[in-house]
């Protein structure tokens, strides 16, 4: 198992509590963050924790593929995502959210009640995987429709993020589905999202000027090998020796920026 302090963590000196997130290793490395999204939706949200210092952030990589013996003796077959708070192990999604609204210092702030954006991020990601599986138009057609309800939202609106200029939990969901939309999809039936959904791009250019996205990001490589798995494909050599990238930029001018890339 490898572990991250983070840095923007405050002090590790006892006077904020330490929240220790057990995440998915890469499944090409085994030591990187892989691409799991409940983790990378957890470790947003604690990572905004942490910048205001209401928490200590430890962050630990487990390779699932070679799970090492403790991990094994501690949580037997249970998958990251994992928290630990003072020594209390949560392991189900439902549990560890509802422990950061109730229990973290400073959660609570990160879950606002807001039907509109809950039930219009809520089926995103299965179409994303129905556009992966069945790799026809309609429903890329049905991705592509679904991605420009959020913009039309996010153009209504006018504000940084889903429901206004500070981020919330609905972001740590929705931006990491967007990341997989973006990588994934280019890769396996070319899909893009379209320049027209100028809020979108907008938004998703605000997100990613921010550590807590650029922290918990997988590489390109990781999101691309998620799905290859669930597809019984094998990655080429030459891909798992690639160096990491990250895909950031942005294909349209953002008005709040000369530079459209990051």
């Amino acid at each position: 198992m490898m572990s991250d302090e983070i840095a923007e963590n405050g002090t590790a000196n006892g006077d904020v509590p330490e929240i220790e997130l057990i995440i998915k290793a890469s499944t090409i490395d085994g030591r990187r963050k892989g691409a799991c999204l409940f983790c990378q939706e957890y470790f947003m949200d604690l990572y905004l924790l942490a910048e205001l210092k209401t928490i200590s952030l430890k962050v630990t990589t487990v390779d699932m593929q070679k799970p090492p013996p403790d991990f094994r003796t501690n949580f037997e077959a249970t998958h990251p995502p994992i928290l630990i708070d003072n020594g209390l192990a949560i392991l189900e999604n439902e549990k560890i959210e509802r422990h950061i609204m109730k229990s973290v210092p400073g959660g609570h702030n990160l879950f606002v009640q807001d039907k509109e954006v809950a039930s219009l991020i809520e089926n995103l990601y299965s179409k994303l995987k129905l556009v992966l599986v069945r790799k026809d138009e309609q429903k890329s057609a049905s991705l592509r429709a679904h991605l420009q309800r959020i913009d039309a939202l996010l153009e209504r609106r006018g504000t940084r993020f889903l429901t206004g200029d500070t981020m919330c939990c609905f972001d740590c969901e929705l931006m990491p589905r967007l990341q997989h939309i973006r990588v994934a999809g280019k890769y396996f039936v070319d899909f893009e999202i379209p320049t027209s959904f100028r809020a979108l791009w907008r938004y998703m250019y605000h997100m990613y000027q921010l550590d807590a996205f650029t922290q918990s990001c997988p590489a390109d490589q990781d999101i691309i090998n998620h799905y290859k798995l669930q597809q019984a494909l094998k990655m080429k050599k030459h891909e798992e020796l690639e160096t990491p990238t990250f895909t950031t930029s942005i294909p349209i001018d953002v008005n709040d920026s000369n530079n459209s890339e990051q």
